[in-house]
């Protein structure tokens, strides 16, 4: 069993980034278009970067991943580097994009780079990315925020079963899903994920960074679990005494924690 969330040189979070699919325009006929403009949102992987030290990454990472080669799955990946210290040594931005191609991550954006970065970030073909999200707006204690978040929240619910290689995300909202989570899917939600049957697949909750998230299922064995970014991965397997009736998944401090769910027993009101 291994379990991730943080390291001196890098840490991984998945978020949901906008992003703006083009497709060459070439006629203005309305019966044919091979050029559309859309509006669409995709999940990418941001990675928090701490130091410039290439082989210090590589190593960071390799302990990350446990050496599983397909941890990744050529994800897209947004390079956050508000955290290197003025006066460091400069980014070896071609290495460093092709240290994250190494673990199958697809760097196209920088969030939060300092103006001399610029021109060198840009030269790789990446973005550049304000750091400026929703996220960003001042958080919202007590009775009233709860009450005022239950009246905007949102449910997506799925009827189907999801397959090896489908990705499910449920953006801004909770997700229900009533039939199996096959191994080789994904599904993610911003909110908590609630599963009425087995989970078997990838499974991130909270993922634009909301740690009240939880992963619910009936029966689970998951190959990832991941709360507001951490992660827990389960190379040896599910714990038994969990994986065969109801449970949970919550992040508790910064650790992933799993509870049974245990059924309430009916009172009988005769």
């Amino acid at each position: 069993m291994q379990e991730i969330y943080c390291f001196p040189y890098a840490s991984i979070k998945h978020l949901a980034v906008r992003s703006l699919t083009l497709i060459t325009f070439m006629s203005k006929s309305p019966s044919h278009k091979p050029i559309e403009i859309k509006i669409s949102t995709v999940v990418a992987v941001s990675a928090i970067v701490h130091g410039a030290d290439i082989a210090a990454l590589d190593a960071a990472l390799h302990e990350m991943t446990g050496g599983v080669a397909d941890f990744f799955e050529d994800d897209l990946a947004v390079l956050d580097v508000a955290d290197l210290q003025a006066g460091e040594a400069p980014v070896d931005w071609a290495a460093l994009v092709a240290l994250l191609k190494k673990y199958r991550l697809n760097a196209v954006a920088v969030r939060n780079a300092a103006p001399d970065m610029h021109q060198a970030i840009l030269a790789q073909g990446l973005s550049l990315d304000s750091g400026k999200t929703r996220d960003d707006a001042p958080a919202r204690d007590g009775p009233t925020a709860a009450a005022q978040s239950g009246a905007e929240a949102q449910v997506m619910v799925i009827d189907t079963p999801v397959r090896a290689g489908q990705r499910i995300y449920a953006r801004g909202c909770d997700l229900i899903i009533s039939a199996v989570v096959n191994n080789g899917a994904e599904i993610i939600a911003d909110g908590s994920i609630h599963v009425y049957s087995s989970l078997y697949g990838r499974a991130l909750a909270g993922a634009s960074g909301n740690p009240q998230a939880r992963i619910f299922a009936l029966a689970m064995e998951p190959e990832l679990v991941s709360i507001a970014g951490v992660y827990r991965t389960f190379e040896d397997g599910f714990p038994p005494e969990m994986s065969k009736g109801p449970s949970q998944i919550r992040l508790a401090g910064d650790r992933i924690e799993i509870n049974s769910v245990k059924p309430v027993t009916p009172v009988n009101r005769s």
